[in-house]
C-alpha cells in the first residue's frame, strides 16, 4: 500500500491568508539563499552590498538615510561605510545644506566594483527567478506589490491589538 500525502481539502485550504504567506517565505528563503550566495561570492556582505547597490542607483546619500534605507543601526551603517571607505569604495563628506549631516558618495573605483558586482548578481537572480517566464514575473511582482500595499495600509489603520493573542492572566 502506498502512503498518500494530507492534501488540503477544501478551496480556502490552498487560498488563504496563512498559506499565501507560508508559500511567499518559502520562495524568499531560497532566493534570499541564491542571493547571499551571489553577492558572497563577490567578496562582499549583505550590508555592503546594499550601501553599495544604493549609492549605484541613487546617488549620494546621507548616513541616516542609507541606514534606514538599508535596514542598519546607526552603529552598524558606521562600521559598513567604515569597511566600504578603507576599500576605497566610497568616501564621507559634509552635507553642504546641513554640516551636520554626513553624504557618502562612491568613488570612480566603487563605482566600478558595484557595477561590475552588480551585474553579476543580477545574472544569479535572473536564474534564480528563471522557473517563471518574464510575464509571470511580471504579474507576481504586480500582485506581491498589491498584497504588501494593502497589508501595509491595514497595519495602519488597525490598532496593535487585532490579531494579537489575548495576554494571560497571572496566578498568584
Amino acid at each position: 500500500m502506498s502512503e498518500s500525502k494530507t492534501v488540503p481539502s477544501g478551496p480556502n485550504e490552498k487560498s488563504s491568508g496563512t498559506h499565501a504567506w507560508l508559500v511567499m517565505m518559502k520562495a524568499h528563503r531560497a532566493l534570499s539563499r541564491h542571493a547571499t550566495r551571489s553577492i558572497e561570492a563577490l567578496d562582499m556582505c549583505l550590508s555592503d552590498f546594499g550601501i553599495l547597490e544604493l549609492l549605484l542607483n541613487k546617488g549620494p546619500q546621507k548616513v541616516n538615510d542609507i541606514g534606514r534605507k538599508i535596514e542598519l543601526t546607526s552603529g552598524a551603517i558606521t562600521i559598513a561605510i567604515d569597511r566600504l571607505e578603507a576599500r576605497a569604495f566610497v568616501v564621507r563628506g559634509f552635507d553642504p545644506a546641513d554640516r551636520r549631516a554626513r553624504i557618502v558618495r562612491l568613488t570612480p573605483q566603487g563605482k566600478a566594483h558595484i557595477g561590475g558586482a552588480f551585474a553579476a548578481h543580477e545574472a544569479a537572480m535572473e536564474r534564480a527567478a528563471s522557473g517563471l517566464g518574464k510575464s509571470e514575473r511580471a504579474a507576481l511582482i504586480q500582485l506581491v506589490k498589491k498584497l504588501g500595499t494593502s497589508a501595509e495600509a491595514l497595519l495602519q489603520e488597525e490598532p496593535k491589538s487585532v490579531g494579537a493573542l489575548p495576554a494571560r492572566s497571572r496566578k498568584k
